[in-house]
């Protein structure tokens, strides 16, 4: 069985390195971000050595009482690895971690699969190990994502929009202005829904700042004046668009089709794939048909993120 250890911060910089080498880990996973909200989730990450011992895993993890989530501040977590992990390997690692578990009195853990989009080459060792441990599938989400080298046309509606906005003077140009759009997205959220966005403006400003190179804000600008606009998280396969907003007026000029029409057909074209996020409440068991509707106008299809629960007494 694997030797495991919980993550100290002595390790960031080791953590950091076989992240960044692995091929179905993202920026997300990196230290800088997912302690941004330290103060809300109790970290219970951890590393697996083998008996080398060479560092073979991690898992992004938090706890709360007696219940592990990989991680719960993430969409998705679970264990993340190289190009040397095997079935075999990773049937060691979850027997380890099932020991460990058990030692930390810990009774249930609540795994969220990396989904296959984000993986550079296939990685799914861990679903088998899963099946093995009878783990239950408790949650699925359904995503929208397109892939790029086989995009297919928008629909005439889509087209028309994007036509109508842009003649408009709609302009679509990067930004960094992300206290402005979260306003905007504050905003339309209270509006339309009664709810507040994840990220306070404040976090999305930290976030952007400490990772420059895949948080991006594209903004959609008439008169000189932001209209609305899409924060995307760019990993290595994936442009996944976090936050979609508009302003009222914007959406009269149809200025957030403008700019996913730019992302899609011009800025993202070299991507593998370009993922919507999620179009499910209540634990993946309500769709919410309109706006899964209008994702696949853009020729998104789907993809699901699942989360798995194992019992571990």
């Amino acid at each position: 069985m694997a030797t495991i250890r919980r993550y100290s911060t002595t390790q960031k910089e080791e953590w950091n390195r076989f992240v960044s080498n692995s091929r179905n880990g993202t920026f997300l996973f990196h230290r800088e971000y997912m302690e941004y909200h330290s103060d809300r989730f109790q970290d219970s990450s951890l590393l697996f050595f083998s008996k080398q011992p060479d560092l073979i895993a991690v898992m992004p993890a938090s706890i709360a009482g007696d219940v592990m989530t990989s991680h719960a501040g993430l969409t998705f977590g679970g264990i993340v690895s190289d190009d040397r992990m095997r079935v075999t390997t990773m049937m060691e690692v979850f027997q380890g971690l099932m020991r460990y578990l058990k030692e930390a009195d810990v009774k249930k853990l609540v795994y969220k699969a990396i989904p296959h989009i984000y993986h550079s080459v296939p990685a799914e060792e861990d679903l088998y190990a899963l099946f093995l441990l009878d783990a239950r599938l408790i949650r699925r989400d359904v995503s929208s994502t397109i892939f790029m080298a086989d995009r297919v046309p928008f629909v005439k509606e889509r087209r028309w929009c994007v036509r109508k906005g842009l003649s408009q003077g709609t302009k679509v140009e990067p930004s960094a202005d992300f206290a402005s759009f979260m306003e905007i997205e504050e905003k339309n959220l209270e509006s339309r829904h009664g709810v507040r966005p994840t990220h306070t403006k404040e976090e999305m400003v930290l976030l952007a700042s400490r990772f420059p190179e895949n948080i991006r804000l594209f903004a959609a600008v008439r008169d000189g004046r932001m209209e609305g606009g899409v924060i995307v998280y760019e990993s290595k396969n994936v442009a996944h668009t976090q936050y979609i907003a508009s302003t009222e007026e914007g959406r009269k000029t149809y200025v957030a089709d403008c700019v996913l029409d730019y992302l899609i057909n011009e800025h993202y074209v070299n991507k593998r794939y370009f993922d919507f996020g999620i179009s499910t409440e209540n634990a993946g068991r309500f769709l919410n048909s309109s706006l899964s509707d209008y994702k696949s106008t853009f020729g998104a299809k789907a993809t699901v993120y699942d989360t798995y629960e194992i019992k571990c007494e």
